[in-house]
């Protein structure tokens, strides 16, 4: 391989730390360092699953991880899909995932329950090509390759936007790549554009030449989910402890919109993100989140994204998401579709 076709090793770097956000490997890591730790104390221990720079980091900032009057027991995955593995196997109690991975896991007949939801703003979830790139509409894409992480958020985004633009995932050639590897194919020029989602959308456009095509505001529901093991909330004790997790990511949600400059530092710290591409995504999607219900609304929605998938045959059948989904902890928050927080014009 000739030099001018390396990506530049600085610009990999962060994307392999972040693959503990998105895809890869089914194994949690194992002992010793961020994530695989315990926290808390009592005779009562949760099994939490998280992903790099997730949940653990978000608490531990807005500072809920202290005076914990039960244990958490962290297992760090490179993505949802695997996490939900492990809560189906009985490993874990409780994980956080987007909008997709439980529609795969649920057909496939998962022992799982949605128990919470979040709405964040969708202006990460996009198709980016190249600034140079003479694409200007996605139905300029007809005929093109385009990578995508398979089974990730990006995936039914970039369905919905094809559908949009009146074409369907058969007008294009889908290269299926995990993150890092679609950073290195479409910096080489290997495919035409690229379906992603926040932090790699801030830092492709900082660092790899791109340009958004288009943003999945307005395609897609922006919705995304922690997820229980059925015996974890058949138990009584183990059910109070979800109920008060769940509130602290919460406040810890809270703590992030009005201190973005804070969390965007402490989230480039545990990741190897740029300061600057950190803040960027912070405000233009990750930190925009609220907490709503897991309400009819957000069922009619997921189960949409069940349709589409099982009509690709990209999962072996249709089936009813609501059957999935606890709405115990629902409490008196605000329906799914309350609006995202916004940092303002620009973001």
């Amino acid at each position: 391989m000739r030099a001018r076709h390396l990506v530049p090793a600085a610009l990999l770097l962060p994307f392999a730390l972040l693959l503990a956000a998105c895809g890869g490997s089914s194994r949690a890591e194992g002992g010793g360092g961020s994530g695989s730790g315990t926290d808390g104390k009592g005779s009562l221990t949760l099994n939490v699953g998280d992903q790099k720079g997730g949940s653990e980091a978000l608490l531990r900032a807005a500072g809920e991880l202290d005076d914990l009057p039960y244990k958490i027991k962290w297992s760090t995955f490179t993505s949802g899909p695997p996490l939900l593995e492990a809560i189906n196997a009985g490993a874990l109690d409780v994980g956080a995932v987007g909008n997709t991975p439980p529609v795969f896991a649920a057909a496939a007949k998962s022992k799982i329950k949605v128990i919470a939801g979040s709405h964040s703003r969708s202006d990460g979830e996009t198709i980016l090509v190249k600034k140079g790139s003479p694409l200007k509409r996605p139905a300029q894409l007809k005929g093109k390759s385009i990578a995508v992480a398979q089974g990730s958020s990006a995936h039914y985004q970039l369905i919905a936007s094809l559908k949009k633009a009146g074409l369907t995932p058969k007008d294009v050639t889908l290269n299926y790549l995990q993150p890092a590897d679609a950073l290195a194919a479409f910096t080489r020029g290997k495919v035409a554009a690229w379906a992603v989602w926040d932090p790699y959308t801030s830092q492709a456009l900082e660092q790899a030449d791109a340009r958004v095509l288009t943003t999945g505001q307005g395609v897609v529901n922006g919705l995304s989910f922690q997820v229980a093991a059925p015996a974890a909330l058949d138990d009584k004790k183990k059910s109070a402890a979800l109920k008060d997790y769940t509130d602290r990511l919460r406040r810890a949600q809270d703590w992030v919109f009005q201190h973005p400059d804070t969390w965007a530092e402490a989230w480039a710290k545990e990741t190897g993100l740029p300061d600057k591409v950190a803040l960027d995504a912070v405000k233009r999607s990750r930190g925009t989140a609220v907490a709503v219900a897991v309400d009819k609304a957000a069922v009619a929605s997921e189960q949409r994204i069940v349709d589409a998938f099982a009509a690709l045959k990209l999962i072996p059948r249709s089936f009813d998401f609501g059957a999935f989904v606890d709405p115990r902890f629902n409490g008196d928050l605000p329906p799914s579709g309350t609006a995202p927080r916004t940092y303002g014009k620009g973001h």
